[in-house]
């Protein structure tokens, strides 16, 4: 199985916990999630964000809809989690979202470690585009929802 790395950085400037609260609540991923995918959260809320939680999601993946299912098995507020796929579209899905108190903010670090079925045919011209899409769009929603002036 062949790993690939994506590692995406934003300024946001707000206080650490004022970020990572934004972050513990599942239902605001949403809000940061491109609606190309069609985006859902399953799970009934409030989720309770801690480590073993599971998260269900429901979402469309160049037009084919799919279940997605996630574990938090890292959680340490404020600085930072980890989610990892249990059920999904990609093989792999390892993604640690780190937060650090920087002048001016608070540096939101997105690390994602992931594989796909068939590699060698859609990485390159499908996968990897799609996922540097997510996160560019993310940082966007970021700054937009916390950029300067928000208050």
């Amino acid at each position: 199985m062949r790993e690939h790395e994506l590692r995406a950085e934003v300024t946001i400037p707000r206080p650490i916990e004022e970020v990572f609260g934004f972050f513990a609540d599942a239902g605001n991923l949403q809000a940061i999630t491109p609606p190309w995918l069609h985006f859902a959260i399953v799970t009934p809320r409030p989720i309770e964000m801690r480590e073993g939680a599971l998260i269900d999601y429901r979402l469309r993946v160049r037009g084919v809809p799919m279940r997605w299912r996630t574990r938090i098995v890292r959680w340490t507020p404020p600085h930072g989690f980890v989610d990892e796929q249990l059920r999904g579209p990609y093989r792999l899905w390892w993604h640690e979202h780190e937060f650090r108190e920087v002048s001016g903010g608070t540096l939101a670090t997105d690390r994602v470690r992931y594989a796909v079925p068939m590699d060698r045919l859609v990485h390159r011209w499908l996968v990897r585009p799609d996922v540097e899409r997510i996160f560019e769009y993310r940082k966007r929603a970021l700054l937009q929802r916390f950029g300067a002036g928000a208050g």
